[in-house]
């Protein structure tokens, strides 16, 4: 994979998060994919499980802002850190995190790993971030 179509596939999850559109989300993983977003518990497993997934934890999202760092890719594989700003129920949220990703020949992400951390409030990136 190359940086510009990681980058296209993160344009398109940003896309589905800022609008909550699990169709959207499901449609960048393959049939099989494994969507893991806490390292201790089972990964979300196919279209059909990122769909649920998303469907369930952006039902109380809004104004959502999502960016991403530079982009760090290695074969089929890249790395890339994200910033969140949201409400969740209505409270102001932000998260900053890290996607592992594995890409399948026709671009689509096979394993999804991601480590998150939450905190209260809108926060802007530190100097330097994503670089």
């Amino acid at each position: 994979m190359t940086t510009e179509q990681v980058q296209q596939w993160l344009d398109d999850y940003r896309t589905a998060w800022e609008t909550r559109d699990a169709d959207a989300a499901a449609a960048l993983f393959t049939d099989d994919a494994t969507y893991r977003e806490q390292p201790y518990e089972e990964p979300y497993r196919g279209r059909e499980g990122v769909h649920a997934y998303w469907t369930r934890v952006t039902a109380t999202q809004s104004d959502v802002s999502f960016r991403t760092g530079r982009v760090v890719t290695a074969g089929s594989n890249a790395a890339v850190e994200w910033w969140v700003t949201l409400r969740n129920d209505g409270a102001e949220a932000t998260l900053a995190g890290e996607f592992f990703l594995e890409f399948n020949e026709g671009g689509l992400v096979r394993h999804l790993r991601e480590y998150w951390h939450f905190a209260p409030g809108h926060i802007e990136p530190p100097t330097g971030w994503g670089q």
